[in-house]
């Protein structure tokens, strides 16, 4: 799994290693050095995913939105876009609220959610629904695998 750069806050309570938390200016000079694979605003921060080492023979498993998805597929016609979709937006409100999130950021986030979701359908090779953890980490990994094999 890929760690994404991002230029937002941490939330409270949020893992130091869930992104990599860094400066606008951190953020911009790696733009300007072409070390993303994909990078995009979302809501007035910048996420970034950076580029996979050549080498590496493993899958890469990325954490990104539509604005990112597109483009990886771009980059990439062979990658395998999977949407990972709550199973509602009221259970995507809730998530965010026990998560400490603020209320407007929250309409804003679900409201903006719900778009990229219907845009995202278009173009997903597979939509996964996020109703229960286990049961969607091992709809991915069955997907992967299935690919891995054919």
């Amino acid at each position: 799994m890929s760690r994404s750069w991002t230029t937002r806050q941490r939330r409270r309570g949020e893992k130091d290693d869930s992104y990599f938390f860094v400066s606008l200016a951190k953020f911009q000079h790696a733009i300007s050095e072409g070390s993303f694979f994909e990078w995009a605003e979302f809501l007035g921060n910048l996420y970034g995913t950076p580029k996979p080492d050549p080498f590496s023979t493993s899958d890469l498993l990325l954490e990104i939105d539509i604005q990112g998805a597109k483009q990886v597929r771009e980059k990439d016609s062979s990658a395998v876009i999977i949407l990972l979709v709550a199973p509602s937006s009221e259970d995507q409100r809730q998530r965010m609220m026990s998560r400490g999130d603020d209320v407007g950021s929250i309409n804003e986030r679900v409201s903006v959610g719900q778009s990229e979701t219907d845009e995202a359908r278009k173009f997903a090779d597979y939509i996964v629904v996020n109703d229960d953890v286990d049961r969607a980490v091992s709809e991915i990994s069955s997907i992967i695998s299935t690919l891995r094999s054919a």
